[in-house]
Order: C-alpha cells, then sequence, then structure tokens
C-alpha cells in the first residue's frame, strides 16, 4: 500500500487559504498585471514553501502570469465543466468530499470564492498552455539515452531494500521547518521525528526498515532515496502542502541494470532535462516580450 499521507498529499493541489488583507504590497508587475505580497504568500503555504522560498514561489507566479497572458492572446480558454471537475477534485481530496469545509475555509481566511475559483480557472490555462507549448514536443533520442547510461551507470539500479528515516510535516506546520532543522542539529532525527512528524511511523523515531521504496513511497520520494548515498539526509520535499525529510540509513540488494532493463527510467530523465530546458527557453521568450517589474 502507498504512504496513505503522502498519496492523499499529492491527489490535488491543496489550496491553503490565506486572507489577502494580512499582507499588503505589490511584489511584482508583469505586463500589466499586478502580483501582490499576500497572492505570494499564498502561494506559499499552497505550495509548502518556508519563509526563504519567497522568492522561488514570486517566480513561480510570474511564470503562471506569463503562461496565462500568453494563452489569452492564443484565445485559449478554460470551459466551465472542466474547471468544475477540477474544483471537484480538490473538494474530495483536501476538503473531505464537503464543499462547505470549502466555504468555511476561505470566508475564515477572507477570500472571494470567485477569487479562489480563478486561481483554480489559471492553473488550469496555463497548465494546458505548458501542454501545448513544451509537453507535447518532449522527446529523448536513442543518442541521448545512451550518452545519459554511460555518464551515470551508478544511477540505474534495481532491487534491494532500504532503511529510511522520515519526518513529514502537516501542510499547517510547515513553518517548523527551521525548527526541525536546528533540532537536528544537536538532537537525533528519531527523537526529531518522534517531536514533529505525521508520518505513521513517527512513534518508531520516522523508521522504515528493510523496504522496498517503490513498493511504499510515492515516485518523487523513490527518485530522491536513489540519488542518495547511504548516511545522508535528504533536502525538504515539498508536495501540495506537505513536507518530507529523508535519512537514508542502509540499503541492501541493488545491482546495476543494463542499458535494456533501465530504459523507462533513462527515457524518462532524458526527457526530463529536455522538458526543463523547452520550458525555460519557452519562459525566456515570454519574459523578453514582456514588461516585468521585481519590487
Amino acid at each position: 500500500m502507498k504512504h496513505t499521507a503522502f498519496a492523499a498529499a499529492a491527489a490535488a493541489i491543496a489550496f491553503s487559504p490565506l486572507s489577502a488583507a494580512e499582507i499588503d504590497g505589490v511584489a511584482a508587475e508583469v505586463g500589466g498585471h499586478m502580483i501582490l505580497k499576500s497572492d505570494v504568500v499564498f502561494e506559499m503555504r499552497r505550495l509548502g514553501f518556508g519563509p526563504e522560498r519567497y522568492g522561488e514561489a514570486l517566480n513561480s507566479l510570474v511564470e503562471r502570469r506569463l503562461a496565462v497572458d500568453a494563452a489569452g492572446k492564443a484565445k485559449m480558454s478554460v470551459q466551465d465543466w472542466v474547471a468544475e471537475n477540477r474544483i471537484r477534485e480538490i473538494v474530495d481530496n483536501v476538503y473531505g468530499g464537503d464543499r462547505n469545509n470549502l466555504t468555511a475555509a476561505l470566508a475564515r481566511d477572507k477570500i472571494p470564492y470567485a477569487e479562489w475559483e480563478k486561481r483554480v480557472k489559471e492553473d488550469i490555462i496555463a497548465a494546458a498552455m505548458r501542454w501545448n507549448m513544451v509537453e507535447c514536443h518532449v522527446r529523448a533520442t536513442p543518442s541521448e539515452m545512451r550518452a545519459e547510461y554511460e555518464a551515470n551507470r551508478q544511477k540505474y539500479s534495481s532491487g534491494g531494500t532500504v532503511t529510511v528515516g522520515v519526518i513529514l510535516l502537516k501542510p499547517e506546520d510547515v513553518h517548523l521547518k527551521e525548527t526541525v532543522d536546528a533540532e537536528l542539529k544537536t538532537n537525533s532525527f528519531e527523537n526529531a521525528a518522534r517531536a514533529y512528524s505525521a508520518d505513521s511511523h513517527a512513534a518508531d523515531g520516522g523508521l522504515w526498515k528493510d523496504v522496498v521504496p517503490g513498493e511504499v513511497f510515492q515516485d518523487v520520494v523513490v527518485e530522491e532515496l536513489e540519488n542518495m548515498p547511504v548516511g545522508t539526509l535528504s533536502r525538504w520535499i515539498d508536495v501540495s502542502g506537505w513536507s518530507f525529510l529523508l535519512r537514508k540509513i542502509d540499503e541492501k540488494g541493488r545491482k546495476t541494470m543494463s542499458f535494456a532493463e533501465a530504459y523507462p527510467k533513462i527515457e524518462a530523465e532524458v526527457k526530463k532535462r529536455n522538458r526543463d530546458r523547452l520550458y525555460k527557453e519557452w519562459i525566456d521568450r515570454l519574459k523578453a516580450e514582456t514588461y516585468i517589474n521585481i519590487k
């Protein structure tokens, strides 16, 4: 069974509400549109970012604004039924299937429903525009894949088990990242997990012993573990408001795969690299064509 807390977190975008009235001021101008500081903090809450990632959240909003404006020029829009289906997914996965919970959360934080719905539609439009301009053009050529395999054979191994420590912070607890980081300088990972983690193994010090990563963790965690040497600590992994910190304790029984065996992983890696390159090139073109003023 997949790690249930992680699966629930990854199921939908967790729109953590925040009152726009709490924070005032313009963070950026993008093509005549204003991005408020409150918008940036809303985005940080939504992505589970700590305060040190303010700039990253602002950049995300700038890029989304560029994509939405480009979609407008291309006469792209989102039909109401598409937005409603997305909202239903969010309600089911984030608000327990009860739309009243969403309404209450928005009212508590003084966010008009129309504003929240607009953000949902913009996310859909930006994703559709990215698909048209980037995703559908991503390829992995045989020569690129062979070069990737030869340069990084150590990345492509299979089988075996790992023993890993996990600290999981709920969306409302992401502000504790710095506290946990400070705690780990003077205390053990196990004690920090018992004190702060919402993971189902927190009582055991966050210990997941001799597990097959793909059977218990989501892909983003599996990928992080594959690239971690034994004895190291991961970065914070943020997914839809939830935050994970990993410690790789032990690893057993892994073997290097042949090119044929590793083909799907190699293809995914090359496509990711090409996807990132195409996306950057697209965004750079949009930035060059648009007036942007970061405050």
